[in-house]
């Protein structure tokens, strides 16, 4: 099987459906650091990533931008100093998808770039 931050997006409508639990079983642990939360009664994935200063933060923020853009799948990035806050969800269905977590799988990726 391959692996999530090698996969691509698929485009997403109002018809795509969710992950099933099944699903969310089988990749959730490739994400372990992500917590599945609920906002607005809808599922989202939420990671916090912590940088040693704002500028770290705000390259990283840019970065998953970039590949967010790529992908065409955009998710919501809170920039503070030393930290970003980093959420997943398919706003077309209210939930989650798995391009969610393929963007999740890369997201943290990026993050090992800037570990370096």
């Amino acid at each position: 099987m391959e692996a999530l931050p090698q996969k691509t997006c698929v485009p997403c409508s109002g018809d795509s459906p969710p992950v099933t639990e099944t699903e969310i079983a089988e990749l959730q642990p490739q994400i372990p650091n992500w917590k599945m939360i609920k906002e607005n009664g809808e599922s989202h994935l939420q990671c916090v990533y912590k940088f040693p200063d704002f500028q770290t933060a705000l390259a990283f923020t840019q970065r998953v931008g970039e590949e967010a853009d790529k992908q065409g799948h955009h998710p919501a990035l809170l920039t503070e100093w030393g930290k970003v806050t980093v959420t997943w969800w398919t706003h077309a269905i209210q939930g989650l998808h798995r391009n969610d977590f393929i963007m999740a799988a890369k997201t943290d990726e990026i993050a090992t770039e800037f570990a370096k």
